[in-house]
């Protein structure tokens, strides 16, 4: 942004540091503090990327833990050809959220609408 300010004959003073990009001295000062944070947060993202690294050799998964098992998708799986189930009452009844169901059961419209998924009929219809 300040390169940009400059092309336009733009200078840029920041009062809290006491910085000023109009002379080459403030210039300098500017590059470094932008080097040094670059830097900075460089150190930051690999050493995440370490720790996440180490932590899945480790055995650990990160994220939030799973709500769904097999019994709630076998029990959604049974409840979904069935008109009078909407989806949000099998949701209700299972107590997960509509994302869930459509994250956990890909061919959730094919079982709403009663027909035999493609993957189980092997794609004849």
């Amino acid at each position: 942004m300040v390169g940009e300010l400059r092309k336009r004959a733009i200078g840029f003073t920041s009062l809290h540091e006491r910085l000023d990009t109009t002379n080459p001295g403030g210039r300098l000062v500017f590059h470094v503090f932008a080097a040094l944070a670059e830097f900075i947060r460089e150190l930051i993202v690999s050493g995440t990327r370490e720790g996440l690294a180490a932590a899945r050799a480790g055995g650990k998964v990160g994220g939030r833990p799973s709500v769904v098992n097999a019994d709630i998708i076998r029990a959604a799986r049974d409840m979904l050809p069935n008109p009078e189930h909407s989806i949000t009452s099998i949701t209700r009844l299972l107590a997960v959220s509509p994302g869930t169901l459509y994250n956990h059961i890909p061919d959730l419209q094919e079982l709403r609408a009663g027909r035999v998924p493609a993957q189980l009929d092997g794609g004849m219809r």
